[in-house]
């Protein structure tokens, strides 16, 4: 029998501008030589941090199109989750994991809830008590730090400072929900980002160099390399350096060139290095 090529269901939203969601997910993915599938779960014409945006909302054509999957006899290594625009999505992903998961498939919960310790504009706190289902479900979940409090439904810490034994104690909480995984991602020091890792009931601290100010894209690049490389073998701590270092550089090429905010994460000079 032929081994197919290895394949990750991308649950996310469709952005025509600003380089986030399925449009920088696929391409990384596509370079480290698995298939993306993307599943919409919205079409937006540019990212919600603009100010006029355009959003086709997927949730009554998701259910036909996973069907047409099923039909199919379609199989995922990798399923990995992002932007969910109501509760009833929540609940189609939860329909969609327990339909596809095989005994090798990953699943990967990227809470896109907010950020900085706010809520983002189309999440409310019942989407947000929802989005907790998904955690039985995950083997990893990628939080931010108002992500992981937002779940955890504790207060986020004053102006975003946390200790390692905080960060491990949150971690922990969230694994103890489900996942064997965890990675609470981009926490801000003054000259470097902390990405903390945690399995096996041990946390560790990975430090990268910051560069540049907040640009639209990271986390989902970051959520692509991590489960890409996962699916390839490669440890957690492996993942996450290598997520980091990309973006690292990315962001560096972004400065040099003087691209501003919106223009989103560019990442074309370094698709060769993530094979």
């Amino acid at each position: 029998m032929r081994r197919r090529q290895k394949r990750i269901a991308l649950i996310n939203d469709i952005t025509g501008f600003g380089r986030c969601s399925v449009a920088v997910e696929l391409p990384l993915i596509s370079a480290m030589k698995i298939q993306a599938c993307p599943l919409p779960t919205a079409i937006l014409s540019v990212h919600t941090g603009f100010e006029h945006h355009y959003l086709d909302d997927y949730t009554a054509r998701m259910k036909p199109y996973m069907d047409s999957w099923e039909k199919n006899q379609l199989s995922f290594d990798g399923i990995c989750t992002g932007f969910l625009g109501s509760v009833k999505q929540i609940a189609i992903v939860e329909e969609f994991i327990r339909r596809f998961k095989q005994p090798y498939t990953r699943v990967m919960v990227d809470p896109v809830m907010g950020d900085n310790g706010k809520l983002y504009s189309s999440y409310n706190m019942e989407m947000c008590a929802e989005m907790r289902r998904l955690l039985a479900y995950a083997d990893l979940v990628t939080p931010n730090l108002t992500e992981a409090c937002i779940l955890l439904d504790i207060p986020y810490p004053k102006d975003g400072q946390v200790t390692n034994e905080e960060l491990e104690y949150m971690a922990s909480e969230l694994a103890s929900q489900g996942p064997s995984q965890v990675i609470i991602t981009g926490l801000h020091g003054e000259d470097s980002l902390r990405n903390f890792i945690y399995e096996a009931g041990r946390g560790k601290v990975l430090t990268v160099e910051k560069v540049g100010g907040d640009r639209s894209g990271t986390g989902d690049a970051f959520a692509a390399i991590v489960a890409g490389s996962l699916i390839n073998g490669e440890s957690l701590e492996e993942a996450a350096v290598k997520a980091a270092e990309f973006i690292k550089k990315c962001l560096g090429y972004a400065v040099k060139l003087d691209l501003p905010w919106n223009y989103g994460l560019p990442f074309e000079e370094y698709l060769r290095e993530l094979k």
